[in-house]
C-alpha cells in the first residue's frame, strides 16, 4: 500500500544493463496498483513515432498483478501524444518505491488508437521462450490484452481530453 505523496520509480532494463530512476506524485494507490504523475525533465527524445519533450506529463499506471505498465503522455499544454506501454514483470510497489522490470517489448498507442508493436526482436533475443516459458507466454498475453483494451477504448485508453 502506498501512503506517501512522492514515490521513487526504478525502471529496470536488464537487457540494456541500466536502471532509470525518477520520482512521481501519487494520484491513486492500493496494494496492487499505483497511478503516478511524472514530468519528463530530461532532454528531448525523438523515438520516430513520438517525441518526448522537456515538460511533458506522464500519467503512469503500475500494477503488481499485471505484466505491463501504461504511461499516458501529454504535452505541457495537455495535448494527448499517446500511450507508451511497457511489457514488464508485475511491479513491486511499496510505500516508497515502484520497481518495474522491462521485458523489452513495448506497445505505443497513438491518440487515434493506432497500435505500434515495438522492440519485438529485442524481446525475442532475451531468450525467455527457452529459459522462462511462463514469463514468455505472460508477456505476449499482456501485449494482446493491451491491444484489446486500446482498440475498445477501455481505461486508461478512454482518455482523450486534456
Amino acid at each position: 500500500m502506498c501512503d506517501s505523496r512522492i514515490l521513487t520509480v526504478h525502471l529496470l532494463k536488464p537487457g540494456k544493463q541500466t536502471t532509470v530512476t525518477y520520482q512521481g506524485e501519487v494520484l491513486q494507490a492500493s496494494s496492487d496498483y499505483v497511478l503516478l504523475r511524472a514530468i519528463w525533465d530530461r532532454a528531448p527524445l525523438d523515438l520516430g513515432y513520438v517525441r518526448f519533450e522537456t515538460g511533458d506529463h506522464f500519467l503512469e499506471h503500475f500494477y503488481a498483478d499485471r505484466w505491463y505498465n501504461i504511461f499516458e503522455l501529454r504535452s505541457p499544454t495537455g495535448r494527448l501524444k499517446g500511450w507508451y506501454c511497457n511489457i514488464t514483470r508485475p511491479a513491486q510497489i511499496d510505500t516508497a518505491t515502484v520497481v518495474s522490470e522491462d521485458l523489452e517489448i513495448d506497445l505505443f498507442v497513438t491518440p487515434d488508437r493506432q497500435l505500434l508493436r515495438l522492440d519485438v526482436d529485442e524481446f525475442e533475443a532475451r531468450g525467455l521462450a527457452a529459459s522462462e516459458p511462463a514469463a514468455y507466454a505472460a508477456a505476449y498475453a499482456a501485449l494482446d490484452e493491451l491491444e484489446q483494451l486500446a482498440r475498445a477504448g477501455q481505461p486508461p485508453f478512454s482518455s482523450t481530453q486534456g
